[in-house]
């Protein structure tokens, strides 16, 4: 093994002359250095491999292989290939000198041989050897840190370029969701506003410049997406989105808004035509079904409202409102349509605007009061009951229909304070009577909007009237729409039980103009139908409208529902509901609604009323 230091030292003397091997081991031993000994040239690289030695002291002329091929041999072996070889040798010449050199021989020691000059040149040659090995070893080190840095280095530069790139597609996508509704991919409302400014101000620069914007809004998704589930509803808005983008070219913008809302922007069209051919197409492709998850299989309609860009828009807001409005005069006219902007309309809507103001006004003033419309027995003539009907006396235009502030009052949600307000004061009137006629099995008929219905606190509302539980007790009756039916869920059914088991009667109001299935109203605790007036008004007719009320009749008798018919106006008209077996009705022709004072004189004073209806059944009966 070789040493790291001069002394100690292991040199191989490898020579054929014993004599000169015992004076150099002898002269080398002496001074501390480990001697081994060869003489031939074989003898001596199988030692050299076996255990490398610091130094070769080798001998040029020897037989077999001489010192030159000696040395080029052990020069070639990978383990003796750096050991450092010096020459003796009685050659002078230099030839000789320079051949062994360039075989890899780093000195030459003359025959005969100097005791100093050999141990000069000996410890010379371990001395660079030892110089050589450090040299190497932090050679080694220094790459060792080289190589660790680098991959360090290497390390740091791939996490920098992970972290940038990671960066650049999280700032793409920050710009993408930006501008674009993150379900459908389409573009959203600020980047559609933003390219709607652009179209704006090209037509300012170019009166000729036509464009046109297209407020979409979905019909019935509200029952789809009540009905399937969210999931279903937003799978419907990706394939209506998609539908869409068939419908227009390469320069519109097709815009999600949020909800069931889609605008489309039309830049730089030709013609009127252009836009309207476009809307009509839409709605054509919109009524195709659609094949939604799960196997649904749905089908929608849309309302579209188009406005035209001219100088007079500034602002893309002015022209999105132009175009919502003449997407709720679609809704109106029947929905499935288009309808373009009307200025005319505008007036409407900022009509509406200050109705919705001045009803906010009206109910915290408390401006609206109660109207009562008897319920007749078709039997007996009695009264049996009244339905309690909101009329609003506003201070400055007198007393205002419900056909006009009801819906507005639904929309803006005013119906749930509006709606509390009319069951309090109905509750009152009711206790009112009880407390004047405790004898009059009085029913008193409340309506309740699909709107409150929804409401999540409904029950405890009801629960906390002032006028006490038991004022509920076979005396009141809800009236909730038949539409309610079409978008019933287990929580809507579940308040329905919870009214019921409070003691209140239920009933269906305008009964089959909502389209619900007959079949279905075994599911719901329905206590009474009502016949929706529009029946009733046709009965005169020969559209099968007197079937369609001898069917909801028959099947409300089976049920055990009670039927009531609403809005009869004439002899004709109650004579054909005597016919046809109904024994409930309300309308004109009996009474129309009157104030509290007035629905108590007909209890305090029955026998009259019930003669003037009973003369009017008599009439019908000799008709």
């Amino acid at each position: 093994m070789s040493k790291t230091s001069e002394e100690n030292a292991e040199i191989l003397i490898v020579d054929d002359n014993p004599a000169n091997l015992e004076v150099l081991s002898n002269l080398l031993d002496g001074f501390g250095f480990d001697v081994l000994i060869a003489q031939d040239g074989e003898s001596a690289i199988a030692k050299a491999i076996y255990d490398p030695p610091d130094l070769i002291l080798l001998d040029i002329m020897m037989p077999g292989i001489d010192g030159f091929e000696t040395c080029q041999r052990l020069k070639k072996n990978l383990v003796t290939k750096d050991i450092p070889i010096l020459f003796l040798t009685a050659l002078s010449d230099t030839v000789n000198k320079v051949k062994g050199l360039s075989i890899g021989a780093v000195d030459y020691i003359a025959k005969p041989l100097q005791q100093e000059e050999v141990l000069a040149r000996v410890r010379l040659h371990l001395k660079l050897r030892l110089m050589t090995k450090t040299l190497e070893q932090q050679n080694q080190i220094l790459e060792q840190k080289v190589a660790e840095r680098t991959a360090e280095l290497t390390q740091a530069i791939d996490i920098l370029q992970k972290t940038q790139n990671k960066l650049l597609r999280r700032e793409a996508k920050l710009r993408y969701d930006a501008g674009h509704d993150t379900l459908t991919g389409l573009a959203n409302r600020a980047a559609f506003l933003q390219k709607l400014e652009q179209v704006i101000q090209l037509q300012k620069r170019d009166r000729n410049y036509l464009y046109a914007v297209l407020f979409l809004d979905l019909d019935r998704f509200k029952v789809i997406n009540d009905s399937f589930g969210h999931l279903v509803g937003d799978s419907l808005l990706i394939l209506v989105g998609e539908r869409l983008k068939t419908c227009v070219g390469e320069p519109d913008t097709v815009a999600r808004f949020g909800g069931d809302e889609f605008v489309i922007l039309l830049p730089d069209i030709k013609e009127v035509t252009a836009a309207t051919s476009i809307a009509d197409l839409i709605v054509v492709q919109l009524r195709r079904s659609f094949q939604l998850r799960n196997g649904y299989e749905v089908f929608i309609e849309v309302s579209i409202g188009i406005a035209f860009g001219n100088e007079s828009y500034d602002r893309p807001e002015d022209l999105l409102r132009d175009a919502d409005v003449a997407m709720y005069n679609a809704k109106n006219a029947g929905k499935g349509r288009y309808v373009v902007f009307d200025p005319a309309a505008q007036t409407s809507m900022l009509a509406r605007l200050q109705l919705e103001n001045e009803l906010r006004r009206g109910i915290k003033r408390q401006e609206f009061c109660l109207y009562y419309q008897p319920i007749v027995s078709l039997v007996t003539g009695q009264v049996v009951g009244f339905e309690a009907l909101v009329r609003w006396t506003h201070p400055e235009r007198g007393l205002i229909s419900p056909g006009l502030f009801i819906p507005v009052a639904e929309e803006t949600g005013l119906i749930n304070a509006l709606g509390l307000w009319i069951f309090d004061e109905a509750c009152r009137q009711l206790a009112s009577w009880r407390s004047q006629f405790p004898k009059v099995p009085l029913i008193l008929n409340v309506n309740l909007s699909a709107v409150q219905l929804k409401q999540g606190n409904l029950i405890e509302q009801i629960e906390k009237n002032p006028w006490g539980m038991d004022i509920f007790q076979g005396s009141l009756k809800l009236e909730i729409t038949e539409s309610c039916l079409l978008e019933t869920n287990q929580d809507l059914l579940n308040k329905l039980q919870q009214l019921k088991a409070l003691g209140m009667h239920l009933c269906i109001d305008d009964f089959g103009t909502g389209y619900s299935s007959l079949s279905r109203l075994h599911e719901f605790p329905i206590d009474t139908l009502k016949i929706d007036r529009s029946f009733v008004k046709r009965l005169d007719t020969s559209n099968g409208n007197a079937e369609i009320v001898r069917t909801i009749i028959l099947l409300a008798r089976n049920l055990e529902i009670d039927v009531v018919a609403e809005g009869i106006e004439t002899i004709d008209q109650l004579n054909r509901l005597q016919f046809l077996g109904c024994e409930l009705a309300q309308g004109y022709l009996f009474s129309r609604p009157v104030d509290g004072q007035l629905a108590t004189r007909f209890l305090e004073n029955p026998q009259l009323f019930q003669s003037q209806i009973l003369g009017r059944i008599d009439q019908a009966t000799a008709v």
